[in-house]
């Protein structure tokens, strides 16, 4: 599988995916330090991507999110922004509503078509 088709299964697969250096009990930078906390404060469950240990995803990513910096958070298949967003969207309660509202969605039964 080449590595956009292995970046669009991981946005689609993971509803809270975030593309970070390091882990989010480990991040290897500040600013992946700050939004992995932010996420976490949300008390949601999400998937994190190490481009650390994921070179291939580390160079293909900005070129597929047209965003050139690391970490990214995306939300149901939507990227959100990096860590400036992201702190500011938890300072002012955007982060916690987007988050709940798209794990809430989630764990909804998918209705037949």
């Amino acid at each position: 599988m080449d590595i956009i088709e292995t970046i669009k299964e991981q946005i689609a697969n993971n509803t809270i995916l975030l593309y970070m250096k390091g882990s989010p009990n480990a991040p290897q930078c500040g600013f992946s330090a700050k939004a992995s906390q932010a996420i976490m404060a949300c008390g949601e469950k999400f998937a994190y991507v190490d481009i650390l240990q994921n070179p291939e995803i580390r160079a293909n990513l900005p070129k597929y999110a047209n965003w050139p910096t690391f970490p990214q958070l995306w939300v149901a298949g939507e990227l959100v922004g990096g860590s400036d967003i992201v702190a500011e969207m938890a300072a002012n309660g955007e982060l916690q509503t987007l988050v709940k509202d798209a794990s809430a969605k989630a764990a909804q039964p998918k209705a037949d078509a």
